[in-house]
């Protein structure tokens, strides 16, 4: 079976119809996966008219639950009115309350499980503010919702390197306060697990990002390498966790260092997502800790290039194929766990195995 994916269009105002309508328009999607679009077949209209002519005549199959969604056709849940007004290009609060619509519902979804996973386009942080949403970004408002009593990461995903952060959407001005031996394990905890359970590293390598310049320079310039990062390091450790550094964010990622580790945990958003970016824009958020699988874009709403067809939709497209690729891994590790643990049953069966009792004459 084909797994679902949930796909939220964003902010009507931004590139989020564009990218998607890109992604869709390869065939290659629907032979592996479902998708469904949350968002208005209206607007999605109106955004083809800004593509070429091969997206002009893009036929939507509206549903109304995802029980409905068909293979090979692109499926689509109305989530706001045709007449919610389109501004490109422009950050307004009908823009917000629609891309809040469309999250609100493709999240219900995927609570109960009529989705397999959801890729979500890009938001504008500031309208889509609300007395329902109240959150620096998606990350934090599906951590709500999924992640139960456990944390999650912020990942950014490519070919050449995974970064994640202990820090998502916080102010420079309140970074250090973060950072704490209790944080930057919880987080070492949850890139490692992740890191086995969704892109099959058995025995993950992570580095893990000084805070100061120089790595603090043996406190000359800071003390949050000798008190905090390095004895949260030796803890992960002791807890069979493969950590080293802390190292020095501008040497490690000019030296190329990040080719010998399966991921990083960089302290704080920029430190991490400045030189991923520069190194490659076509990357993937996924939001690892969650029960459920979510992927996004590496970037956010455009407004700039928004209605002009110049969005580059292989962001979207490589959210979708990871989206699809970690389902499959999860089942696979789940199914490779299952028969492990038959196998020890069976030779504990066999360790203890009773024989019949036969009487002597």
């Amino acid at each position: 079976m084909k797994p679902i994916i949930a796909i939220t269009a964003g902010d009507i105002n931004g590139v989020g119809y564009e990218i998607i309508l890109k992604s869709l328009i390869n065939p290659h999607i629907c032979e592996i996966c479902r998708p469904i679009v949350y968002g208005n077949a209206k607007i999605a209209r109106q955004y083809a008219k800004t593509l070429t002519e091969e997206f002009h005549n893009i036929q939507w199959n509206i549903i109304e639950s995802p029980k409905q969604a068909k293979d090979g056709r692109l499926n689509l849940i109305t989530c706001y009115s045709d007449d919610t007004p389109v501004q490109i290009g422009q950050s307004t609060p009908e823009a917000g309350q629609a891309a809040f619509q469309s999250l609100q519902r493709a999240t219900g979804d995927l609570q109960q499980g009529l989705v397999d996973a959801i890729v979500t386009a890009p938001i504008n942080k500031d309208n889509i503010q609300s007395d329902k949403f109240q959150y620096s970004g998606h990350t934090e408002y599906l951590t709500h919702y999924f992640a139960g009593e456990t944390d999650s990461l912020m990942m950014m995903l490519s070919e050449r390197m995974r970064v994640a952060l202990v820090c998502n959407h916080t102010p420079i001005s309140q970074i250090s306060e973060k950072i704490t031996i209790e944080n930057i394990l919880s987080k070492l905890a949850v890139l490692n697990n992740s890191l086995q359970v969704d892109f099959s590293c058995r025995k993950p390598r992570i580095a893990v990002l000084a805070l100061n310049p120089h790595a603090g320079d043996n406190g000359l310039i800071g003390k949050e390498e000798q008190e905090v990062i390095r004895p949260a390091i030796d803890q992960a450790q002791e807890q069979g966790i493969w950590t080293f550094g802390p190292y020095s964010a501008d040497g490690f990622f000019g030296a190329g260092q990040y080719n010998h580790f399966d991921a990083v945990l960089a302290m704080y958003h920029d430190q991490g997502l400045a030189p991923f970016k520069a190194l490659d824009m076509s990357g993937v958020n996924y939001t690892a800790g969650l029960r459920v699988v979510r992927t996004s874009p590496d970037h956010g709403t455009a407004y700039g290039i928004a209605g002009k067809n110049e969005a580059d939709a292989t962001s979207m497209m490589h959210a979708i194929y990871t989206a699809i690729d970690v389902l499959k891994t999860r089942k696979e590790n789940a199914e490779l766990l299952a028969n492990q643990l038959i196998v020890e049953r069976k030779e504990v069966k066999k360790e203890y195995k009773v024989e019949k009792f036969i009487p002597q004459d």
